[in-house]
C-alpha cells in the first residue's frame, strides 16, 4: 500500500501542480478580462460623456440660432411699426387733403385772389408737413395703364378710342402711400 500510495502521490503531484498552474492562469485570465471590461466601461462612460457634450452643444447652437432669428424678426417688426406708426392719423388726414383740393378748385373760380392765396399757403404747408412724415401721392393720371395692384377701379366705361382701352379715363380720388405701403388706392374710371 505504501508503494501504491507513493505512486498515487507521484501521480497526484503533477495533477496538483497542473491545477495550481491552471488556477493561476485562470486567475490571470479572469483578471485580464475584468481589466478589459473596466476599460470598456471607462471608454463607454467617456463615450457617453462625449455624446452628452455633443448633444448639449447642438441644443445650445439651436437655441442661439432661434434667439438670433427672434431678435432679427422683432427688430424688423419694430422698424415696420415705426414706419407706419402714424398710418391711422395719416388716413384720417386724407379727407382733409381732398377738402383742400375741392376748396382750391372753387376758390380759383372766385374773384377774391387773396383768399385763394391764403388757402393755398395753408394747403401747401399741410401737404409739406405730411410729406415730411412719409406721405406720398400715388401717381395716377388719365392715359396711364390700369394696374389692379395699385389702382382701385370704381367703374368701367366704353373707351373713347381704342388707345384708351384698358387705361385710366378719369381719376376720381387720389391715392397715397406711407413709406412703401399704399394706405389709399387711387379710385379710377377704366376704359373698356
Amino acid at each position: 500500500m505504501s508503494n501504491k500510495s507513493k505512486v498515487e502521490e507521484m501521480e497526484d503531484e503533477p495533477k496538483k501542480g497542473q491545477t495550481e498552474e491552471s488556477t493561476e492562469l485562470n486567475d490571470e485570465h479572469i483578471e485580464g478580462e475584468k481589466a478589459e471590461e473596466n476599460d470598456e466601461e471607462e471608454l463607454s462612460e467617456e463615450e457617453k460623456l462625449r455624446e452628452d457634450l455633443a448633444k448639449e452643444k447642438e441644443k445650445f447652437l439651436r437655441l442661439f440660432a432661434e434667439f438670433e432669428n427672434y431678435k432679427r424678426r422683432t427688430s424688423k417688426e419694430r422698424m415696420d411699426l415705426f414706419k407706419t406708426a402714424g398710418q391711422e392719423v395719416m388716413v384720417a388726414m386724407l379727407p382733409i387733403l381732398d377738402d383742400f383740393d375741392r376748396a382750391l378748385k372753387e376758390l380759383s373760380k372766385s374773384e377774391d385772389k387773396e383768399m385763394f392765396k391764403g388757402v393755398e399757403l395753408i394747403s401747401n404747408k399741410f401737404r409739406e408737413t405730411l410729406k415730411n412724415k412719409g406721405l406720398e401721392q400715388v401717381e395716377a393720371k388719365p392715359g396711364d395703364k390700369f394696374d389692379a395692384e395699385v389702382h382701385d377701379a370704381i367703374t368701367q366705361i366704353p373707351a373713347p378710342d381704342k388707345k384708351m382701352k384698358g387705361k385710366i379715363i378719369d381719376v376720381v380720388e387720389k391715392g397715397f402711400k406711407l413709406g412703401d405701403r399704399i394706405i389709399r388706392h387711387p379710385k379710377v374710371v377704366v376704359g373698356n
